[in-house]
């Protein structure tokens, strides 16, 4: 089982490791190479994606889970008390978790091509929600935002990808190949842009980070043990659930909370010290990920 679980882990985290070093020796700006990859890198991943998979009722369980794992957390912060700016500042890293650029490549190491569709649908389900709710909760004019999240390309590729599949038309074999290759470059621009983000770790953030890392791995258990009673999904997508929802915050949350004025340094630590524990937190959730049996 630990080789196993090291197999799938050594990867991420040497090209994570690889774009750590990148960013403290080459001083490279990620801000073009984040726009290019989530402008069209990213787009074209899941657009290809979602056009393989096919829309379909049996893909509901799955998008049902997704979304108890995001908002569960939101709600359960609300409920024990959180309120006002300090809510905006601690809900949207618990919600929302690294489901792009750690959990796609984790999932294809640990389950294989077969999870590859389901990773990227959990990323899009993620990704949509994000941007809605930020519009909604974060902003002072939700409604002008509302609709420019709507005109992101991630937005516009799902969306053109699943009006496809309803009206099952068939995209032209080399161009469906071409925006492959294009998106094929999503995961791996991902993990080295994740891994410069770590050189801005700063030692001030510890106390903040660590909680925040102890309150996802709760936040993320309960929404869990939710799915697992209520919601049926195969084993493969329960053991993917398991990893999903316990994952480290999205490094969105902080280009949010940045663009918002929402504790930008607080969520920071969040981010980056949850992504930093991650070394600790996966192999366990991968240990337990494949001790369900059914």
């Amino acid at each position: 089982m630990l080789n196993q679980v090291v197999q799938i882990l050594l990867p991420v985290f040497l090209v994570v490791g690889i774009g750590f070093v990148v960013g403290k020796t080459l001083k490279t700006n990620f801000a073009p190479i984040n726009r290019l990859n989530m402008d069209i890198f990213v787009p074209a991943l899941i657009f290809t994606s979602l056009l393989s998979m096919k829309p379909s009722f049996s893909q509901l369980p799955l998008m049902t889970a997704a979304l108890i794992s995001l908002l569960l957390p939101g709600l359960v912060l609300f409920l024990v008390g959180i309120k006002g700016k300090q809510l905006k500042a601690w809900a949207p890293p618990q919600m929302f978790r690294n489901s792009g650029n750690l959990a796609i490549p984790l999932f294809g190491y640990a389950f294989g091509q077969s999870a590859s569709e389901s990773a990227v649908l959990l990323f899009v389900v993620s990704t949509i929600v994000h941007i809605v709710f930020v519009s909604l909760f974060l902003s002072k004019s939700p409604g002008a935002n509302i609709w420019r999240s709507f005109c992101t390309p991630i937005f516009l590729s799902a969306m053109l990808a699943v009006a496809l599949g309803l009206f099952n038309v068939e995209l032209y074999q080399p161009v469906f190949d071409g925006l492959s290759l294009i998106g094929s470059a999503a995961i791996p621009v991902m993990l080295i842009s994740l891994g410069s983000q770590m050189c801005g770790i700063k030692i001030s953030g510890l106390k903040i980070g660590i909680i925040c890392s102890i309150l996802s791995v709760v936040t993320g258990a309960l929404a869990f043990a939710l799915i697992y009673w209520l919601i049926p999904l195969k084993l493969q997508e329960m053991q993917m659930m398991v990893l999903f929802t316990m994952l480290p915050p999205a490094v969105m949350n902080y280009l949010f909370a940045e663009r918002y004025q929402i504790s930008p340094d607080k969520v920071a630590s969040m981010v980056l010290f949850g992504n930093l524990s991650s070394i600790i937190t996966l192999p366990l959730l991968l240990i337990f990920a494949f001790s369900l049996t059914s």
